[in-house]
């Protein structure tokens, strides 16, 4: 995800100074904003991560910055798990310069189908959370907009994974952080679930062994207001109208 959102930087042209990386248990990204003339600051909610990087420890949605300490922030993995989303996003706003931008990367709701049906299968009588509340691409975006960003963007790609043991997709969305991490009390799969769970996935395996599964990754960009920015045109503000430019300028022309 860090090289994608690298990536997507790469074609932004402007300058950017104060960058704030948060959620990245890595200083990889860091440094290569630092040879562009960056000064960085790290955030993570893990102590030893946030030590590690010489960072600050908190929550996404409490962030300890004064407003306008950074025209660049960048999210990386951590959205989907904050308490407070909504807030995590104005705060964030609220501590961009004018005209500052907002990057992040997550795994989105249409991640992992093959298991999440496997497991309500296997569950039959009691269907219980094992994975927490995520985005998918029209959620956040609507969520970017009421935190006062602008010109929100949300997009995703999808990967497909294979794993030749179901403990390895297990420990795969356990190490993604995508297990569930509610603060209520999650209840454990039973024993037998587990033997249905391992049977339905050993049945869609394929004839090498192998069963796919497809993470899907959210990718967010926004920004915070600023008076240059584009706007869009005022709603019946139109000259034209759709019919028209449809038909290429003759409004009696009828498209098949």
């Amino acid at each position: 995800m860090a090289e994608e959102i690298l990536e997507r930087l790469n074609v932004v042209k402007r300058t950017f100074r104060r960058a704030l990386i948060v959620g990245l248990p890595s200083a990889t990204l860091g440094r290569e904003l630092k040879k562009r003339g960056m000064a960085v600051v790290y955030a993570d909610s893990s102590a030893r991560i946030a030590n590690d990087l010489g960072g600050v420890i908190c929550d996404d949605d409490r962030l300890p910055f004064a407003d306008h300490s950074f025209d660049l922030i960048i999210n990386v993995g951590s959205l989907d798990a904050v308490n407070d989303l909504p807030g995590a996003l104005v705060l964030s706003r609220r501590i961009l310069m004018p005209d500052g931008l907002l990057l992040a990367a997550l795994v989105s709701a249409e991640s992992f189908p093959s298991l999440k049906t496997i497991m309500m299968k296997a569950e039959e009588d009691r269907v219980a959370a094992h994975i927490h509340p995520q985005l998918d691409v029209r959620t956040a975006g609507d969520l970017l907009a009421r935190a006062g960003l602008t010109l929100p963007v949300a997009d995703s790609e999808s990967l497909n994974l294979r794993y030749s043991t179901l403990q390895r997709l297990i420990d795969d969305l356990r190490d993604a952080g995508g297990s569930n991490i509610m603060t209520d009390s999650v209840s454990p799969i039973r024993r037998d679930v587990y033997r249905n769970i391992r049977s339905l996935f050993e049945t869609q395996t394929d004839a090498a062994g192998k069963f796919t599964e497809t993470v899907t990754l959210l990718y967010l960009c926004a920004w915070a207001p600023h008076p240059d920015q584009p706007k869009p045109a005022r709603r019946g503000s139109g000259q034209t109208s759709l019919a028209t430019t449809l038909s290429g300028g003759d409004k009696n022309r009828v498209k098949s």
